[in-house]
């Protein structure tokens, strides 16, 4: 596993509208623009949620273990943290 991981994410408040945005990603919407429409990390909304690259021990924990697992273009389940309900979708 690599050191270096990169992910886009889509951090909401609460987990009903997590799984609400689970729903339209099945349904095709593209992750970035339902990252720029309804993400509150206003920083990587604005870039379709993207966060670049980071390694471990730069993320809170849950998120951190979460991103770690994916494979590249998976997306994880709503993650919670202190921060709110966190999407993931791994691209490097």
């Amino acid at each position: 596993m690599s050191n270096k991981i990169k992910c886009s994410h889509i951090l909401v408040e609460k987990q009903s509208q997590a799984l609400e945005i689970m729903e339209r990603l099945k349904k095709g919407e593209k992750f970035g623009k339902l990252a720029k429409e309804t993400s509150i990390d206003s920083g990587s909304a604005k870039k379709d949620g993207n966060l670049g690259y980071f390694t471990k021990g730069m993320m809170v924990k849950s998120f951190e273990d979460a991103a770690f697992k994916l494979q590249i273009g998976e997306t994880s389940e709503p993650i919670k943290s202190e921060f709110g309900y966190h999407i993931i979708k791994r691209f490097g």
